[in-house]
């Protein structure tokens, strides 16, 4: 079955007439009935009874019409969609973001963008780093917004966006409150509230057993904010991803001797072809004003 055989089946039903479907299809009559014996042919039967001044649908036509009226309306459909991604239009992105990067990171970048394109509707979803290399390796994201410990994978394309420190994060009445930045070695034996999606945390913590340098935990969870308000109840220091810190009563330090840091990438499918709205993006992220690794912790 064609699709041009459904396009004169629907406008024969519409009209029951040879000539007006004829016309409105823009073929002669004698194709249009040709398509028309065709389709009956492959249906296995009339689709109409020609009588001289009185076309009407058959039994087997008044059948097939609801299905062949639906294979066309979603043929025009897809159609309309293609134009519309084509032209930035009515279309939806799928941006992936690691858990660990927090929302006030992208969220202006995503404000700009949609108002530069209104039309585009921007869908995040957010998980393990892991995860999100691997839904965009599938398909299921256009970009995402990433980083890990190790280099990313060859079949990705990335963009690096910016820098990040890991950083202290003590309640204020803390004793650490009052220095500058703390040092590795001074973590060692102290309570730590935990983060379970930090990607950094088995090499960190292989690093810090060199050093000879261990801690105790003593509370972890997915989600920060849980571990953001243990640590402001006093329960143990965190450590974070700098711009992941959302909480103002907390206070902020920088770990030196040694310092950690992630770099993160807006990372897509290297070769893969892309709409207009994800080029769109990337490009809108390349201008995007990213935090820098030299901006300083406010308490």
């Amino acid at each position: 079955m064609e699709m041009q055989q459904v396009r004169y089946f629907v406008s024969l039903a519409q009209t029951l007439n040879f000539t007006r479907a004829a016309e409105q299809c823009n073929v002669s009559q004698p194709a249009l009935t040709r398509a028309i014996q065709q389709l009956e042919h492959e249906l296995g039967g009339p689709l109409f009874h020609r009588e001289r001044n009185n076309t009407h649908l058959s039994e087997l036509g008044r059948m097939m019409l609801p299905y062949l009226e639906t294979v066309y309306a979603s043929t025009l459909a897809a159609k309309d969609a293609a134009k519309s991604a084509k032209k930035i239009e009515n279309v939806t992105m799928t941006l992936g973001a690691m858990c660990t990067i927090g929302p006030q990171l992208i969220a202006d970048l995503i404000v700009r963008f949609q108002a530069e394109h209104p039309d585009v509707e921007v869908r995040v979803i957010d998980g393990e780093a892991s995860a999100m290399i691997e839904k965009l390796e599938k398909g299921d994201l256009h970009l995402s917004i990433v980083g890990v410990p190790d280099e990313l994978p060859d079949t990705l394309h990335q963009v690096p966006v910016f820098n990040e420190r890991f950083v202290i994060v003590i309640p204020r009445n803390h004793p650490w409150a009052e220095k500058n930045a703390i040092r590795v070695a001074e973590l060692n034996g102290e309570p730590y509230v935990g983060r379970t999606n930090c990607e950094v945390f088995q090499m960190v913590t292989q690093d810090f057993a060199r050093r000879g340098v261990t801690t105790k935990k003593v509370f972890s969870s997915p989600r920060d904010e849980w571990v953001q308000k243990m640590i402001k109840a006093g329960l143990g220091f965190g450590f974070f991803p700098e711009y992941c810190v959302t909480d103002p009563d907390l206070i902020v330090r920088p770990l030196i001797e040694p310092g950690y840091s992630r770099t993160i990438y807006l990372a897509t499918v290297r070769g893969r072809p892309h709409s207009p709205a994800i080029g769109a993006f990337v490009r809108e992220a390349r201008r995007h004003t990213w935090p820098s690794l030299e901006s300083s912790s406010q308490d």
